[in-house]
């Protein structure tokens, strides 16, 4: 199986370059955000048991999230292998996933760090936010989530790279120059 983790800063073109992946590889895309919600939506028991947080503004615990994949990624058919995105988010996540998948006899097989400067960062979600209208794209709440992001993937980052899984790429020029540098990455692996 290939199982590949994408994680990168806020802007850095997880969503799109995951889907480049999704549409060559043919995985099967694991975001955790779509998860809780279609839980919820589904009024399941642990959907109904993560909404308790999110209605309160608050992060839905580990254990929650990690029955909700584990219950997806142990039931699931076979399939040639998943994409994660938006989690793992912790060096514990990093560990329940793993175990995860030893229950299906594998493993991650690499982890992309999607690496693009803060200041070229904030610039794509500033000029995202203007054209979306998103308001959560303003400079303060950029910084804010930024600060987030370093302090909880730190750790996650030390986690892969001590298994010699985790690669760094360029998260800078177009989307397919992108691409076309995680390619190289997974083609190497797979083949």
């Amino acid at each position: 199986m290939l199982n590949i983790v994408i994680f990168g800063a806020p802007g850095s073109g997880k969503g799109t370059q995951s889907q480049k992946l999704i549409d060559k590889y043919h995985l099967t895309h694991i975001a955790t955000g779509d998860i809780l919600r279609a839980e919820r939506e589904n009024h399941t028991r642990l959907g109904e048991l993560a909404n308790q947080y999110m209605v309160k503004g608050q992060l839905v615990p580990d254990d929650i999230i990690i029955k909700m994949l584990e219950e997806l990624i142990v039931h699931k058919p076979d399939n040639v292998g998943y994409i994660f995105d938006g989690f793992p988010r912790t060096s514990n996540q990093g560990e329940a996933l793993d175990n995860m998948l030893l229950k299906k006899d594998t493993d991650i097989t690499v982890v992309l760090s999607l690496e693009v400067d803060d200041k070229y960062l904030t610039e794509r979600l500033i000029k995202r936010g203007e054209v979306s209208g998103r308001n959560d794209d303003t400079e303060e709440t950029i910084k804010s989530r930024l600060q987030v992001y370093y302090r909880q993937t730190a750790p996650l980052k030390d986690y892969y790279e001590k298994q010699g899984k985790l690669v760094r790429i360029n998260g800078v020029g177009t989307i397919d120059e992108i691409f076309g540098r995680i390619e190289r990455v997974v083609d190497k692996i797979n083949y």
